[in-house]
């Protein structure tokens, strides 16, 4: 984990309502992620964490600094960096494994090595048994292990995932969780999570960038200590526990 894969360096997005009036999404933002790292933002409602993913995915461009990716500048889409959003992206009209298999289709993968792609996240994110169902027949749940397995299908070295799991039942979150971890420790992608829950922030990531409301800027970046695997029985350490009330702590020092 010695590459920087992404660097931001004193990025602002402001937005010019007219009249002489603006509204800054983020302001003078720096911080770098490792590959093979996975990084939590966490951080109260409008404070710009969802802008940053945005920016660095190019597609909104920063009003101030610059954002790097393996050490160049990103002015275009970057066919590295794949992103999950928290509604439900799937093509309705394709299976789910048509669904999967869209990326490397784009790519001019071979059919027989998409079929390979295909049965292994499907195997990875517990959709078996459901590889010919049409999205309107399965639960939020599965849509978003569809988009997840989609989003990891196409190969990307860096996925940006804005709250994904945001707005599923606490279960099936907690059942995604582990799977994103288990898909990650496996293949060890750059991962930028954006979430507004302390413990997923916590059981996920090897760092957690802490946001700010007034100015919306980075207050703190908190170094996670836990260990690889993770089980959802840490959630019962006394040490996470202490780390979800650092957290907690921090995001209410500014609101």
């Amino acid at each position: 984990m010695e590459a920087e894969k992404i660097k931001l360096q004193n990025v602002s997005r402001i937005y010019e309502i007219g009249k002489g009036q603006r509204i800054v999404a983020v302001e003078n933002v720096s911080f770098s992620v490792f590959a093979e790292e996975f990084v939590c933002i966490v951080g109260p409602s409008g404070c710009g964490k969802s802008t940053l993913l945005y920016l660095i995915a190019c597609l909104e461009k920063p009003s101030a600094g610059e954002i790097l990716i393996d050490s160049k500048r990103v002015n275009e889409p970057n066919p590295k960096v794949g992103m999950v959003f928290q509604p439900d992206s799937v093509f309705p009209w394709l299976t789910v494994k048509q669904n999967i298999e869209f990326g490397p289709a784009l790519r001019n993968v071979p059919a027989e090595v998409r079929q390979r792609i295909a049965e292994n996240y499907v195997h990875l994110v517990g959709l078996q048994g459901f590889e010919n169902t049409l999205p309107r027949q399965l639960s939020g749940g599965m849509k978003k292990r569809v988009d997840i397995a989609r989003a990891f299908a196409n190969n990307p070295e860096i996925l940006l995932m804005d709250e994904p799991f945001g707005a599923l039942d606490a279960m099936t979150k907690e059942k995604l969780q582990m799977e994103l971890l288990q898909i990650w420790e496996n293949e060890r992608k750059t991962i930028l999570f954006v979430t507004h829950d302390l413990e997923e922030a916590l059981m996920l990531g090897s760092r957690v960038i802490v946001m700010s409301r007034q100015p919306n800027t980075i207050q703190t970046i908190l170094d996670i200590p836990f260990a690889h695997p993770r089980s959802l029985l840490l959630k019962t350490q006394p040490e996470f526990q202490e780390y979800r009330r650092k957290l907690w702590e921090l995001l209410h020092l500014n609101v």
